[in-house]
């Protein structure tokens, strides 16, 4: 059988252009791109590129992840140091949606990595990373010029979530660094054990979503500078006294005005109504009642 003739994409009118690369994957467009410099030029002028997304990760495991529209197609660049699995590809469907998961070797991730993500988002041109993920101690030296360089080639990023895999390991200062230099908009997570009370971390302002799940480093004071739409901390050590100073301010709106949702790991709700809320008019409600609304 004769091979097919090479389709004359480039010779097509615009329109017909940008409708073949509406069918095409992330990878499939990427891919298209590096052929030559007048297909990346044709590349970087298609109008629909707001509908999709990017998230980096910057963990053990060294990720970029670009979705098309709807989630439809999740394209995974994973970076590995071990040459027998490059270039193997996976293909997961659930639900109608696909995921495709690409490994590339590479004997300096880190660097090769960065490089890609500036072209992915030199293609899609964006500014903004939808979702950063990153592991503080899983490059401990790298984490100060992995922070410089998505403050260099990124406006913002909409959601990040902060891990760290020893619980042991002090990444108070590197966690300092990238909160006072990476503008968060849209929700931010942390998982990190921070060590004492003076860690110097700015938390990002005026986010829907704050979620801190070791927040013993809180006291009633940051919780005042707090800024946010929902805020959820875990293990806190606020003290009841401070709680109820807390309540009495929202209440009287000389705090938080932004806040709608607040949720803190206390067991026993008696003893909180007791300790808490035994001067402030509350209601509990029915466990057995459900209620619906919008957060």
């Amino acid at each position: 059988m004769d091979s097919p003739y090479p389709f004359p994409i480039l010779r097509l009118p615009f329109l017909a252009i940008e409708e073949v690369f509406k069918a095409m994957n992330p990878f499939e467009i990427i891919n298209f791109s590096m052929i030559s410099k007048r297909t990346k030029s044709v590349t970087q002028q298609m109008t629909f590129y707001s509908k999709y997304s990017i998230r980096i990760n910057a963990s053990e495991m060294l990720e970029i992840w670009v979705a098309g529209p709807k989630y439809m197609t999740q394209c995974f660049y994973k970076f590995t140091t071990n040459q027998e699995i490059n270039g193997e590809v996976v293909e997961n469907t659930w639900n109608s949606r696909n995921e495709l998961l690409v490994w590339k070797y590479s004997n300096n991730p880190i660097e090769e990595w960065k490089q890609l993500c500036i072209y992915v988002l030199e293609i899609f041109k964006k500014e903004t990373i939808d979702v950063l993920l990153m592991t503080m101690d899983a490059f401990v030296n790298q984490n100060v010029s992995t922070t410089d360089f998505l403050k260099t080639n990124v406006k913002s990023v909409n959601e990040c979530y902060l891990f760290q895999s020893v619980k042991e390991n002090d990444i108070n200062e590197h966690a300092a660094y990238l909160l006072k230099n990476i503008k968060i908009t849209n929700a931010f997570s942390s998982y990190l054990h921070i060590k004492n009370d003076n860690f110097n971390g700015k938390i990002p302002k005026n986010l829907k979503e704050l979620k801190i799940h070791y927040s013993q480093w809180i006291g009633y004071e940051r919780l005042l500078e707090i800024d946010c739409k929902s805020v959820i901390l875990e293990k806190n050590l606020i003290t009841n006294k401070e709680w109820n100073m807390f309540f009495k301010k929202w209440i009287a709106m000389k705090t938080h005005l932004k806040l709608e949702y607040l949720e803190i790991d206390y067991r026993d709700i008696e003893k909180f109504r007791a300790l808490v809320l035994h001067d402030i008019p509350h209601e509990v409600v029915d466990r057995r009642v459900k209620r619906t609304f919008k957060t």
